[in-house]
C-alpha cells in the first residue's frame, strides 16, 4: 500500500515514501544514507510517550544507534529559547554534516528541528517522520523551516529541504479526533487551490477517511503530497505559484496571532477558516459564484470542523485589529498584502489587488456572527 513522491529539485531531490507502518522500515531507509551510525533525534513529549521506543528500535535493526531530545508539545515550542536548546543539544551531540538529524512528530517538531539542521555548521541533513496528518500533507513536504516571533509566525527560517520524508499514515490512528482534523483543514486546501476533482473525492470520501479507512487516507496524503512537490518544484523558495499554498493562510495567521498561538485555535483548523474566508471574500468580489464559499463550509461543517471565526472561543481583537495583524503576514510585499483568492474551486490565484475595505467587511460580519462578540 506504500506509495512515492518524487520531488525534484536541482542537487536536493528526495522521495517522500507514504504508507502503513513504516515507521518499523525507518532505519532501513536512513541507514544507506551514510554518515555516523549514530542518529539524533529530536521529538516531543506526546509523540516520544507513543512512538519513540519504536523508532529507536527500528534504527538499533539497521545497526544504527540513537539519541533523542525531547520538547515540549505545543506551538510555543517554535520560539529562540527552544531552537538554541535543540542546537546546543545536536552540538553536544557531535553532529557533523553528513549525519542525519531525524525530525520526529508533527508541524512544530518539523519547524524547528528543519529550522536547527539548517543553520547547524551552515547545514546538516534531516529526514522529516511526521506523526500528525498536517505535517504529513504540508509541513514535511517543500524544505519550509522556521520558529514564531511576537511579531507573527514563521517569521524567522530558512528553505533547508529534508533528504527523505516517511509519513507512516498508521500513526494517523494515535491522533486525537481535533487534531486529525485540524489536518484535514491542510488536505482540502489542496483541492480548494488546484484540484477541484480531488474535492470531489473529498466530499464523497472525507467521512470514511476521517473514520479511519487506510487506502483513503495513503490517497489522501499522496494527491496532497503530490500537489505541494509539483508547485515546490516549480517554485522553491516562494517567489511565485509557491504562494498558492497560503490559501487562508492570510486570515489564519491573524487569527493565530490573536489567539496567542495555543490551542484556542489548531493551525489547520485556523487554515480551514482562512478558506472560508478567502472564499467569501472572492464570491464578495465577483470572482466566484456565492455557491463556492457555501459548499465550501458545507463540507468542513459536514467533517465537524471549525468554519467561522464565531467558532472560535474566546475574546478576539475587533476587525481592524484583525487586519491589521494580517499586515505582519509573510506575504507582504513592499508593503502590499497578497492574497489567495480563487475564481471557483481549485482556482486559485495570488493578487494584490484586494480593497482593504472588502477584507474589512468581511471580517466585521465574521465577528457579527458571534453571538458574544454581537
Amino acid at each position: 500500500m506504500t506509495s512515492k513522491v518524487h520531488v525534484d529539485l536541482p542537487d536536493r531531490a528526495y522521495d517522500i515514501l507514504i504508507g502503513p507502518d513504516l515507521l518499523a522500515e525507518a532505519g532501513k531507509q536512513i541507514a544507506p544514507m551514510g554518515g555516523r551510525k549514530h542518529v539524533s533525534i529530536l521529538t516531543d513529549e506526546n509523540v516520544a510517550a507513543l512512538h519513540l521506543a519504536a523508532l529507536q528500535e527500528a534504527l538499533k535493526q539497521a545497526g544504527l544507534s540513537s539519541e533523542a531530545l525531547t520538547l515540549p508539545a505545543g506551538e510555543a515550542t517554535k520560539c529562540w529559547a527552544q531552537l538554541e536548546r535543540a542546537t546546543e543539544w545536536l552540538l553536544a551531540q557531535k553532529v557533523e554534516r553528513g549525519d542525519i538529524v531525524v525530525a520526529f512528530g508533527g508541524g512544530v517538531i518539523g519547524d524547528l528541528a528543519g529550522f536547527a539542521a539548517a543553520i547547524l555548521r551552515r547545514g546538516v541533513r534531516f529526514v522529516q517522520i511526521p506523526t500528525s496528518l498536517l505535517a504529513q500533507v504540508d509541513s514535511s513536504v517543500g524544505g519550509k523551516t522556521g520558529i514564531n516571533s511576537p511579531s507573527g509566525k514563521n517569521l524567522i527560517g530558512a528553505f533547508h529541504q529534508p533528504s527523505l520524508v516517511l509519513a507512516d499514515t498508521a500513526l494517523l490512528g494515535t491522533l486525537t479526533a481535533r487534531d486529525f482534523l485540524a489536518g484535514y483543514g491542510e488536505v482540502v486546501k489542496y483541492g480548494l487551490l488546484g484540484d477541484a476533482d480531488f474535492f470531489d473525492w473529498l466530499e464523497a470520501e472525507g467521512p470514511a477517511l476521517a473514520a479511519g479507512d487506510m487506502d483513503a487516507r495513503v490517497r489522501a496524503v499522496t494527491r496532497s503530497c503530490q500537489m505541494k512537490a509539483d508547485i515546490v518544484q516549480r517554485d522553491e523558495t516562494e517567489q511565485g505559484d509557491r504562494a498558492l499554498l497560503n490559501l487562508g493562510h492570510t486570515f489564519c495567521h491573524a487569527l493565530e496571532a490573536a489567539t496567542g498561538y495555543s490551542d484556542r485555535l489548531l493551525h489547520g483548523e485556523g487554515v480551514a477558516i482562512g478558506c472560508a474566508l478567502a472564499f467569501e471574500l472572492s464570491a464578495r468580489l465577483g470572482l466566484c459564484s456565492q455557491e463556492d464559499p457555501s459548499r465550501v463550509r458545507a463540507h468542513l461543517r459536514e467533517m465537524g470542523m471549525k468554519v467561522d471565526i464565531a467558532d472560535i472561543p474566546g475574546d478576539l481583537p475587533d476587525a481592524q485589529g484583525l487586519l491589521d495583524l494580517m499586515g505582519q503576514d509573510k506575504k507582504v510585499v513592499d508593503g502590499t498584502l497578497r492574497f489567495i483568492l480563487a475564481r471557483g474551486i481549485g482556482a486559485a490565484f495570488i493578487t494584490s489587488d484586494v480593497p482593504s475595505g472588502a477584507v474589512l467587511s468581511v471580517l466585521e460580519d465574521a465577528l457579527a456572527l458571534t453571538p458574544s462578540r454581537a
